[in-house]
């Protein structure tokens, strides 16, 4: 029997968050998730039930169709799956693998980039943050400034830290984001793609 995922949708765009926001990426998310943002914006991603379960095989197809050379898996929660079956297709296809994670799984799979993005909603695994290459931090308030700093205490020296404004109270947090990361170690992340309206 083929491995198969719970597939909500599938799609060329250009990377809009992190150390390669305007690359252009196939984006593969997976449906479900356990961790339940207040503010997440593919809320119907949650559902896995809802959505076809389609073959490693059909899923690289459509990756391999779009031309692209860089990957990105996100969700939902796309570790709640054992990616390797997923991850080991694509990448002997010589396709640049990243994943989206809030890392509250075990990231099981063979990756080139591990964006952690760890949320309050549910905790993120020692592991996680051991393999983590950039660490994003949504911030919707004052206090998650406070709790970004948690967690880069947590990753290891070469990761990237990043802030990213929650797209809902951008203009609440904007100017306390850009206070922050201009005297310290953080990076500012935006979501350019809705800028351009793009998915």
């Amino acid at each position: 029997m083929p491995n198969t995922y719970p597939l909500m949708e599938a799609f060329p765009t250009l990377q809009g968050e992190g150390k390669f926001t305007g690359t252009p990426a196939y984006f593969i998310r997976l449906a479900g998730c356990d961790v339940g943002c207040s503010w997440c914006d593919v809320k119907e991603s949650w559902p896995a039930d809802e959505y076809p379960n389609l073959t490693t095989n059909e899923i690289v197809k459509g990756a391999l169709d779009s031309g692209l050379k860089t990957v990105v898996i996100t969700g939902g929660e796309p570790c709640m799956y054992d990616l390797t079956d997923l991850t080991h297709a694509l990448k002997s296809e010589g396709v640049n693998v990243h994943l989206e994670t809030s890392g509250a799984h075990p990231i099981i799979g063979a990756f080139d980039w591990i964006t952690l993005s760890p949320k309050k909603f549910k905790p993120c695994l020692k592991s996680s943050f051991d393999v983590a290459d950039e660490l994003k931090v949504i911030v919707v308030n004052r206090h998650d400034l406070v709790w970004a700093q948690e967690q880069a205490e947590q990753v290891g020296s070469n990761t990237l830290l990043y802030l990213q404004p929650e797209w809902s109270k951008k203009e609440k947090v904007q100017g306390m984001i850009d206070e922050f990361v201009a005297d310290s170690n953080w990076l500012l992340s935006e979501q350019t793609h809705k800028y351009l309206g793009i998915r």
